[in-house]
């Protein structure tokens, strides 16, 4: 990004992040649900923490720390940078509050403002790349502050809504088909060529893939409802050993968020209970049940390099953040021409829902490329030093920002996180 483009973009981001919580108490900006999420405050502080320290402080221009206490409350996990508050207790920090929060990011923000205009053209040269890696991590962070205000707000059992919900639509279901690819050598991973990409997403390298197909739309709640009504969670033989263990000492029956009722299932969103579509995407599951729901169904999960080799080839996505929704939604029927399909018409030879929606997990083990070298100094904590009991998904989700959908782009967490809005696309 050139000087303009980079100031441009920061506004943007940062607005958005703003506007995601602009909606909230500060009640609801303060609570932590879980140890893996995070208050919807400290991201807002955490996002200004990540460039005050990796931007402002190493640029030219002179910037005085907000608060130098920030440096030790809002610090992640870069310990090359120092010592972190305790990540599990981070909703006990009630002080600052929202409104010293917001101050910290105005603050940032004049500084950031400063430096981008300021700065001379050799110095922002060198600080570029670190800030446009700020701006795609705090639209990670977007991403979490959905995520993670959900759970917080499911706990309550008043069922709070974020926003409103949109009109309702009537859905209908798309028959679920299969797209072959030849395999063969295939090359995979960011090309290098100017674009952002995380360090993760290179380098570039080739990769052998057998023959293989994928399925043409996500797995649908009434897939997965059968897989439930058949015994899924009560048969071992359908799941791996770790993933049955956990299935029984948690107590997993259904998808996280759903709740039998008398008239059915309904399930919990950021726009209230509502009754489970049939036909929309199953999500918020963990790699234990998109695996055993995988093998129910007489298929498997694409690997990582799968999954990327077909988006590439044509992918097309559906639903994106920011929605209304607020939640994914089912696949409109879609004609072999790529028009939305009249009566009795199913979905061509086309691979849909590929980005947007929901993530999808791949059956590959979140590792570095070969000859994956991880950014020098501290920024090269962001994502090297994760490479270990994470599984990879790909394709983005409802609440994923626009900018971050591309084929290569490689999301991890652990097999039993469920909290993410977490789908499955079937392999053979």
């Amino acid at each position: 990004m050139d000087r303009l483009e980079l100031l441009q973009t920061y506004r943007a981001v940062r607005a958005q992040t703003t506007f995601l919580a602009d909606r909230l108490a500060p009640e609801d900006c303060t609570a932590q649900s879980m140890p893996d999420a995070s208050p919807v405050k400290w991201h807002l502080a955490h996002t200004s923490w990540f460039f005050e320290t990796f931007v402002l402080t190493e640029g030219p221009i002179e910037h005085r720390p907000f608060d130098p206490a920030y440096a030790y409350l809002f610090n992640s996990y870069y310990n090359a940078i120092g010592e972190q508050y305790p990540r599990a207790r981070r909703g006990l920090i009630t002080r600052p509050g929202l409104d010293e929060v917001l101050r910290f990011r105005a603050h940032v923000d004049t500084g950031m403002e400063r430096l981008l205009h300021e700065c001379e053209d050799q110095s922002l040269a060198s600080l570029a790349p670190v800030i446009e890696l700020g701006i795609n991590h705090e639209e990670q962070h977007q991403e979490l502050i959905l995520t993670d205000l959900k759970h917080l707000l499911a706990q309550n059992p008043l069922a709070p809504r974020y926003a409103d919900a949109p009109p309702p639509e009537i859905s209908q279901p798309t028959p679920l088909g299969f797209v072959s690819f030849a395999g063969g050598l295939v090359e995979v991973g960011d090309a290098n060529e100017g674009g952002f990409a995380f360090d993760n997403e290179r380098p570039r390298h080739k990769v052998w893939l057998e023959p293989f197909s994928v399925a043409n739309r996500l797995s649908t709640c009434g897939e997965y409802l059968e897989f439930m009504q058949d015994g899924g969670y009560e048969r071992p033989e359908l799941w791996l050993s770790e993933g049955w263990n956990l299935c029984h000492s948690r107590g997993w029956t259904a998808p996280l968020y759903w709740k039998r009722r008398d008239d059915g299932w309904r399930h919990f969103t950021l726009t209230g209970m509502r009754r489970v579509d049939l036909n929309e995407p199953i999500c918020h599951l963990s790699l234990f049940e998109a695996d055993a729901f995988a093998r129910w169904s007489g298929a498997r999960l694409p690997t990582e390099a799968e999954w990327e080799c077909s988006a590439v080839a044509q992918g097309h996505g559906e639903h994106f953040a920011p929605s209304p929704a607020l939640h994914p939604r089912a696949l409109r029927r879609i004609s072999p021409g790529g028009q939305t399909a009249g009566p009795g018409e199913v979905a061509g030879d086309t691979l849909h829902q590929m980005f947007g929606d929901a993530w999808e997990w791949t059956a590959s083990a979140y590792l570095g490329y070969p000859g994956y070298r991880p950014v020098e100094g501290a920024l090269g904590e962001y994502n090297g030093k994760f490479m270990a009991n994470q599984f990879v998904l790909r394709g983005g989700s409802i609440a994923t920002p626009r900018r971050h959908f591309r084929p290569t782009y490689r999301n991890f967490f652990p097999a039993d996180a469920r909290w993410q809005f977490t789908g499955v696309r079937l392999g053979r």
